[in-house]
């Protein structure tokens, strides 16, 4: 009886870190000062958010100009059920806003129940400020109560504002000029495996590595496919491969970053397992990440099998063999 393809929720998520610019960092530092600032093309038009190249002559754009807070909702769609890292966590609209002084829209969300074309919006600034354009919690109906709070500072760069705007300040704050930002990138998705990995992935679990051949030129691939890329035919006839094979190439890993768990250095090196015609990428433990080559065999270290699941992490690493290297034309095309 044939098996039902796995499935599994996946997460994965990092926080992206990446150095402004000069125009994206007054940007930025504009609203942590609760301001927003636009910048001007050669053809007069203010562009909000700024682009750092000007959209005719492809110049760098250096003449900032402060907008209004207020301004009108062009087109929106309605979000329903928000998802995890969203504006807001009940049903919302994404809208284009273009704001008063501005000439194109910036794309924010917007709470109102009842949101259409043409509506006036302005802005409500989130409780903290740094976290760049998240700083605009969001836009809401220009006529809803605002804060009474003080004046914000105007400086030489920008021009006054309108009090309808100053409506929606909040207290400013001195802040450092912002050059960097981290935001953190979330996906939350059900992967469903094809029934070849499913079937790669139920070996695992029993400690095996299968792959598939190819009928036509014969090459077996692990993980298996469902095609052959080469020739395009289906793949077949599920072949068990040992859990020894060759360094093809590799890279020594000398920077620490956010949730990693050994130490530097390292080796992730791809391993192409005798009598397989595709490798995959694996850690290479057990001698000194120095001591790694090209042509090396190297043989599996298994987790203790209670540890096993339907996943490639029930081999903890793979490490020398001492077995006299793989000469290079044996695995010269497999790189």
């Amino acid at each position: 009886m044939t098996q039902a393809p796995l499935s599994a929720p996946l997460d994965i998520g990092f926080d992206y870190t990446r150095s402004l610019g000069p125009t994206l960092s007054r940007f930025v530092t504009g609203l942590a000062q609760r301001r927003i600032l636009g910048a001007r093309g050669t053809d007069g038009r203010v562009h909000v958010p700024p682009p750092e190249y000007d959209p005719v002559t492809a110049e760098p754009l250096t003449d900032l100009v402060e907008v209004a807070r207020t301004g009108t909702v062009t087109t929106w769609c309605w979000q329903p059920e928000p998802l995890a890292g969203q504006p807001l966590e009940h049903p919302f609209a994404w809208a284009f806003v273009l704001l008063d002084g501005a000439d194109t829209p910036m794309l924010h969300a917007v709470d109102a129940g009842d949101v259409h074309t043409g509506m006036r919006v302005r802005v409500r600034w989130a409780e903290t400020a740094g976290n760049g354009i998240r700083d605009i919690e969001c836009f809401v109906p220009e006529t809803s109560e605002a804060p009474q709070t003080s004046e914000a500072p105007q400086t030489s760069e920008a021009p006054q504002t309108s009090d309808a705007a100053e409506a929606s300040e909040v207290e400013p704050q001195p802040v450092d000029d912002i050059s960097m930002i981290t935001t953190p990138v979330r996906l939350h998705y059900m992967h469903s495996a094809s029934p070849e990995e499913s079937l790669y992935l139920r070996g695992l679990e029993q400690g095996k590595l299968l792959g598939q051949r190819c009928p036509a030129c014969e090459k077996v691939y692990i993980p298996p496919r469902g095609a052959c890329p080469t020739d395009g035919v289906p793949t077949e006839d599920e072949i068990e491969l040992p859990d020894r094979g060759i360094v093809t190439t590799f890279c020594i890993v000398n920077v620490p970053f956010l949730g990693q768990r050994i130490k530097p250095p390292y080796v992730a090196a791809y391993i192409l397992l005798d009598g397989a015609d595709i490798a995959f990428l694996h850690l290479v433990l057990g001698c000194a990440a120095d001591e790694v080559r090209m042509g090396m065999r190297v043989e599996a270290v298994w987790k203790p099998r209670d540890q096993w699941g339907t996943t490639l992490e029930n081999i903890d690493h793979f490490q020398p063999t001492g077995e006299p290297d793989a000469p290079y034309d044996s695995y010269a095309g497999h790189l």
